[in-house]
């Protein structure tokens, strides 16, 4: 079991945080923002940031090439998807993405959204890791977090319409 602090400062203890996302055992803030049938995308549960979202593997595998053809063709339909929508409906112009196969979480992509407070950090991959950290730490407000659960229903409403 892992413990594992969420954006909202709860610490929940899981075997396999994907899998208690996929399955509905711990909901994420605001929802989920689409499901298919082999992938599950919501806003990360560990950083309060607008459109941040992850988009994770149903299945408990942590590799690219672990994906059947049926997935492949899901994960790039649903990832362009939500890209499309964060641009129309939150904005957001430049989006990093992030994957990585040591995860002890499914396969996911990780869509970090770039906004112009986030270069003051850099604007390198390098930058990152201390926009999480400064999201989690310093924006943890009602005020930020009710702007992310806005952005979630924008994105659920044109992704779901």
């Amino acid at each position: 079991m892992r413990k594992i602090t969420l954006s909202n400062g709860n610490t929940v203890e899981v075997e396999c945080l994907s899998c208690a996302l996929t399955s509905g055992l711990i909901e994420p803030d605001g929802g989920v923002v689409i499901e298919t049938e082999h992938f599950h995308a919501h806003q990360d549960v560990a950083y309060p940031i607008k459109g941040l979202i992850i988009l994770a593997s149903k299945r408990h595998i942590t590799c690219f090439d672990e994906l059947t053809e049926l997935e492949k063709i899901d994960y790039i339909n649903v990832l362009t998807k939500i890209r499309k929508a964060q641009r129309e409906v939150l904005g957001i112009e430049h989006v990093y993405y992030f994957y990585n196969e040591d995860t002890t979480h499914h396969f996911h992509t990780w869509m970090v959204p770039r906004y112009e407070w986030m270069y003051s950090f850099g604007r390198s991959v390098e930058s990152v890791r201390p926009v999480l950290l400064h999201a989690r730490n310093e924006m943890n407000d009602d005020e930020n977090v009710k702007e992310m659960i806005e952005g979630i229903e924008m994105l659920k409403n044109n992704l779901n319409s």
